[in-house]
């Protein structure tokens, strides 16, 4: 949908299309009008509006014919507007493919409202954003659908950087807390165990590189940006 969302007003009585024409042109969106129904499947198939405003009585061609051709090839937003209060009317309607239902008389403002909120309803949704999750079980690293398996130490030092993102951790920090059972360890096995690790996740396809060094101090994680 553009920024600026296409409506097609298809009204025949001239004050009321004036009064709608003025409200919708208000609330930013772009405004075509018809007063009959012939055209009007044409038009969409052509044009592709955002959102159809219908009316039911139409000269040349109803608006329910209008409705039942656009729902043959489109699945654009349709509300109808009609006089007719019946609750068959209202059924046949919304069975035909309509989304909402408008009553003359109307309250212009509140056709807005249901215009936004029809459009807030079919607004694409962003996607979760990625991120690493660690399975403590199975000593694996996954991000999106890619695993890595990863060895004891490998995994524990990940998991120690994983748990506070962008805590800078020393070399003997680390050798602390992720080397216990260790009894001869030096800075350039942390930093071999590193470089291994990060041959890993470099195979799950991240967008940046999460574990990065730190001149002179230490290793940090930094969430990747999906």
């Amino acid at each position: 949908m553009s920024l600026e969302p296409s409506i097609l007003l298809v009204e025949d009585e001239a004050d009321i299309a004036e009064m709608v024409v003025k409200f919708i042109q208000a609330a930013g969106f772009n405004v075509t009008h018809f007063s009959t129904g012939v055209g009007v499947t044409e038009f969409v198939q052509q044009h592709r509006p955002d959102l159809v405003l219908l009316d039911l009585m139409l000269p040349g061609k109803d608006g329910l014919t209008c409705c039942k051709e656009i729902r043959a090839f489109s699945e654009v937003p349709i509300i109808m507007v009609t006089a007719k209060t019946e609750e068959v009317d209202r059924l046949i309607g919304l069975e035909i493919g309509a989304d909402d239902y408008v009553c003359k008389p109307f309250s212009a403002p509140e056709l807005v409202m249901r215009i936004k909120a029809i459009f807030r309803r079919i607004q694409p949704k962003s996607a979760p954003a990625k991120q690493l999750l660690l399975d403590h079980e199975r000593f694996t690293a996954s991000y999106g659908d890619v695993s890595e398996q990863l060895t004891a130490v490998e995994f524990n030092l990940l998991a120690l950087l994983h748990s506070q993102p962008g805590r800078i951790y020393s070399r003997q920090q680390i050798m602390d807390l992720v080397y216990k059972d260790y009894r001869v360890i030096s800075d350039r096995t942390v930093d071999s165990h590193i470089r291994n690790l990060r041959k890993k996740l470099k195979c799950l396809n991240m967008p940046a590189e999460p574990v990065c060094s730190v001149y002179s101090v230490g290793y940090k994680y930094e969430p990747a940006a999906s």
